[in-house]
């Protein structure tokens, strides 16, 4: 049961991953430029929010 539920979520995030990259390469190239530059910026924001967490959680297991 746990297997399809993982098989399903796969599919689900690859079908969004193909329609972002599809969205993207269909746009004209100005668009597709600034389109680009602000996924980079979200991406770089939630590296920037995961590594902060990661080292609190780090820093939380080592005091404790």
């Amino acid at each position: 049961m746990a297997s399809t539920g993982k098989t399903v979520a796969t599919l689900l995030i690859g079908a969004a991953i193909g329609a972002a990259v599809g969205y993207i390469l269909a746009t004209d190239k100005e668009t597709r430029s600034e389109t680009v530059d602000k996924l980079k910026h979200r991406l770089d924001d939630l590296k920037a929010k995961l590594t902060k967490k990661g080292q609190d959680l780090e820093e939380e297991i080592y005091n404790a």
